[in-house]
């Protein structure tokens, strides 16, 4: 089993190595390596960063880490929207999405850009992303929350399907990776319980 979240949550801006530790509740959090961790970092999507004149595409902002189905549930806390359902679904304008984070809980929020470039400023740099999905809506999340899974708020078989995973965010915005790039680059799926 593994559990997908950003490159900075579990790769460290690039800088850690496959086999890593990744932990539960992170360093910001109070957790401690080794008494904190969940499992180790299993693979991601190298953040190219800008410098100079030059400022690479990214599309992703992912990481997967392999732990098991005992240190992970599938749903989301009781005053969540519950499981995510195992069927994407493709974001569209006006869509209302909904996620579970670490620092809001349950939010939601409704698409108001796709295929958007943006620029991301990060601790160690800045990057440039393409294609990414934009909620806009100033409590939507904030910072703690990337890494949260951004699934379709709608009735019936329309309802929890994965559509994003939210990576960065300002006062007014949210950004998503499109869901389908990041299960596609690691060859996983969501599990919906």
């Amino acid at each position: 089993n593994f559990a997908l979240s950003n490159n900075p949550i579990f790769a460290n801006n690039n800088r850690a190595n496959t086999g890593d530790n990744f932990l539960q509740p992170g360093v910001a959090d109070g957790g401690t390596n080794p008494d904190d961790a969940l499992g180790t970092l299993y693979d991601f999507e190298p953040i190219q960063w800008c410098g100079g004149i030059a400022c690479p595409m990214n599309q992703l902002d992912a990481a997967l880490a392999l732990t098991t189905a005992e240190d992970l549930g599938t749903a989301t806390p009781e005053n969540g929207y519950g499981s995510p359902r195992p069927e994407t679904m493709e974001a569209t304008l006006g869509m209302k999405v909904q996620k579970y984070g670490r620092t809001t809980g349950h939010t939601v929020g409704r698409v108001t850009g796709i295929n958007a470039v943006v620029d991301v400023n990060y601790r160690t740099g800045n990057a440039r992303f393409e294609g990414q999905i934009i909620i806009t809506d100033g409590s939507f999340s904030t910072g703690g929350d990337s890494g949260s899974l951004v699934v379709s708020k709608g009735l019936l078989a329309a309802d929890r399907r994965p559509v994003g995973l939210l990576f960065a965010g300002s006062s007014t915005n949210t950004i998503a990776n499109p869901i389908d790039l990041v299960l596609d680059r690691f060859g996983v799926r969501v599990d919906g319980g």
